[in-house]
């Protein structure tokens, strides 16, 4: 993935959007306010190389290596059941017997819990801050919204159990409880669209009244769907500073209205978008 410049603006994509009368706003988790599963993609596409090549595809670890980033990056902000399942499809297209996607999820899940253990023990133990595993001043923009007088959600791919516990942990659960919500087993049971709906429900809110922030193609595109307003967090997970260029085209694409690397602009965003 390219990254690009240092800097943390605002950047207006679409001109036209509502203002002012926000309620509610939609949060992804990683990459949008956690950075513990910072490596994630670094972990989930090597092992599906893996498992690809043991099918003796034909192909090199290169063209495997860019066929699985393509599909991974495709479903991010999915549950990550969905790339799993697009994994088994891919074992069976190349004469394999693919495992139970639900196999290759705890086997991904092993790897990668392996591979952030330290970073939240770290930080359960006060030897690392919890600002230095979130995109920057995520706590006081959180704080300025629910002063602002709305309604705060999560929603993410990842397991609902490991949400609550890495939310626990950066001390960001007093935001968001009880709407917290993540994948489940059964995971028909959770989709950011069912979440939204929720959103309008709940908060008794038209959808010209709902934020997302996000820096997957999934809430961005959903959000869109209904008239809401798509901020695209084109965060630099690694250094914490300027705006991803990757995912800063394919938030674009996804229909966001505004991009943002991190939320150090938040006194401009929230003027551009008429709170407090």
């Amino acid at each position: 993935m390219d990254t690009g410049t240092n800097v943390s603006t605002v950047e207006i994509v679409k001109k036209e959007f509502p203002t002012g009368s926000f309620n509610a706003a939609m949060f992804d988790f990683d990459g949008t306010l956690s950075l513990i599963r910072r490596n994630w993609p670094n972990i989930m596409i090597p092992m599906m190389v893996d498992i690809l090549s043991d099918t003796d595809p034909g192909e090199s670890r290169d063209q495997l290596h860019k066929e699985v980033e393509e599909f991974v990056m495709r479903l991010n902000g999915r549950q990550t059941i969905f790339q799993m399942i697009q994994l088994a499809e891919e074992v069976t297209k190349r004469g394999g017997t693919p495992l139970d996607p639900l196999d290759y999820k705890h086997q991904y899940h092993d790897l990668l819990l392996a591979d952030m253990g330290d970073r939240i023990a770290r930080v359960k133990s006060g030897d690392l801050p919890q600002e230095d595993l979130m995109v920057p001043e995520s706590r006081q923009l959180l704080s300025r919204l629910r002063e602002a007088g709305l309604t705060l959600y999560l929603a993410s791919g990842t397991d609902l159990k490991y949400v609550r516990e890495e939310l626990s942990c950066l001390g960001l659960s007093e935001f968001f409880e009880p709407h917290v919500y993540g994948a489940l087993d059964n995971y028909e049971d959770f989709s950011k669209s069912k979440v939204i709906q929720q959103i309008l429900s709940d908060a008794d809110a038209q959808p010209h009244q709902i934020l997302a922030f996000g820096d997957g193609f999934v809430e961005i595109e959903e959000t869109c769907k209904v008239g809401g307003v798509a901020i695209g967090v084109a965060s630099e997970e690694k250094t914490r500073v300027g705006v991803n260029q990757w995912k800063r085209s394919r938030l674009i694409n996804a229909g966001a209205h505004i991009i943002i690397g991190d939320y150090r602009c938040q006194d401009e965003l929230l003027t551009t978008l008429g709170i407090g």
